[in-house]
This record gives structure tokens, C-alpha cells and sequence, in this order.
């Protein structure tokens, strides 16, 4: 009973150690203002047409057109309206990879899975915006 004491005691010291280093440290912003100062941007960032190149193999495809007016939400996926197997070919669309009408087990269904739902959860809009932290990154094909 003594040493699980002990060992709770010195959790705890630990724990509260570590916890006054976290609130030490002063948190910096990306945006260079606080979270309620507005910031008023110099340029909106165009969107780029046509696709860009993926820079490494399983990289989820950018969206080459605005989407600021679609809904995605529990009830409606606008994305469906072009991207979905049953309308692609006469909306001349990209059709969603067989991946996304995949439920959990590996099992094909007729309709997009509900892990695959919300489209912007991996994909995003293509656009011409300056990096928000140095990246020195390298496309897989450049190695």
C-alpha cells in the first residue's frame, strides 16, 4: 500500500512539473495578431484552373474549382451532384475512386461510404496563396 502511494505521489509531481513548463511557455500566432483582431488581407488569393500535379502518391486530388457556395452537410453532399458514379459521365466529371464506395469491412455499396462522406475533410480548393510556415518539403518525384 506504502510504495502505490508513493508511486501516485510522485505521478502527481510529475504531472504538475510538467504542467507549470506547458503554462510557461508563451504561444505565438501564424497570423501575426491576436484571435480577435481582425486582419484585413492586401489580395484575395485566386483559384487555379486546370489540375495541379499531386506531390506524392497517395496525396488526395485538390478541387479545381471554387466551392464557397456548396453544401456539405449531414443531409447534402453538393459534391454528389457531378463526382457521384451514377452522374459523372453526363456531367463530364471525374468519377470518386471505388475507395470511397467501400464501407469499413472492404464490403462495395451503391452509395458513397460514410467514412468518404465529407469530401473537404481530404480534399481542398486549388489555390495561389503564399505557405503560412517555411516548407521545405520535396515532391517524391524529385528524389
Amino acid at each position: 500500500m506504502r510504495k502505490s502511494t508513493r508511486l501516485s505521489v510522485l505521478s502527481l509531481a510529475a504531472v504538475l512539473a510538467f504542467g507549470s513548463l506547458a503554462a510557461a511557455q508563451q504561444v505565438t500566432t501564424l497570423r501575426g495578431a491576436d484571435v480577435d483582431e481582425p486582419v484585413h488581407l492586401d489580395q484575395v488569393h485566386r483559384q487555379i484552373e486546370g489540375r495541379m500535379q499531386r506531390n506524392y502518391r497517395q496525396q488526395p486530388p485538390l478541387i479545381p474549382h471554387g466551392i464557397a457556395q456548396y453544401q456539405i452537410d449531414v443531409r447534402t453532399n453538393q459534391c454528389l451532384s457531378c463526382h457521384d458514379w451514377t452522374k459523372a459521365g453526363e456531367r463530364s466529371a471525374p468519377t470518386l475512386s471505388m475507395t470511397h464506395y467501400l464501407d469499413r469491412d472492404g464490403n462495395e455499396l451503391d452509395h458513397i461510404a460514410g467514412t468518404r462522406y465529407f469530401c473537404t475533410q481530404c480534399h481542398v480548393p486549388q489555390a495561389d496563396a503564399p505557405a503560412l510556415v517555411d516548407n521545405v518539403f520535396q515532391p517524391s518525384s524529385a528524389n
